[in-house]
């Protein structure tokens, strides 16, 4: 019986992260998910949101844009569109990107509302991943 878990974030832009982790947290199209060793396997989308993992006292964060998770009794694969570890998101450079489309979304001039939406999504998550590392 296995008593750790190996996580794998892999991006189009190459491997993000490999360790043996002991509880992971994630988002789920359906839904936030939780995996421990020994998981019933299943393959789930993955939306816009924060992954946290634990191992032993240590909690680290990840932001996922999007992607697929693949969860195995002992191995979980993330197959994100893009992800950042906690400590590499550029909190400043979110909340800019955030304000920027917010301004585009008032403006309501010839914009698809869904893609501005989805930037604001996106750089608040980070933000909100990025502040979790900090408070640490």
């Amino acid at each position: 019986m296995a008593d750790k878990l190996t996580l794998d974030i892999v991006t189009p832009y190459g491997h993000i992260f490999t360790d043996e982790v002991d509880e992971i947290v994630a988002t789920g199209s359906e839904g936030e998910f939780g995996v421990l060793p020994e998981h019933v396997p299943f393959l789930t989308t993955m939306k816009i949101g924060m992954l946290t993992y634990k191992k032993g006292a240590k909690t680290g964060y990840f932001f996922v844009n999007g992607g697929y998770a693949e969860v195995g009794p002992d191995k979980v694969t993330i197959l994100a569109d893009s992800a950042e570890r906690s400590e590499d998101i550029d909190i400043e450079r979110a909340k800019e990107a955030m304000k920027r489309a917010e301004e585009r979304l008032k403006k309501q001039e010839e914009i698809d509302e869904a893609r501005a939406t989805a930037a604001i999504e996106r750089s608040l998550t980070r933000v909100q991943v990025a502040e979790r590392h900090s408070a640490r």
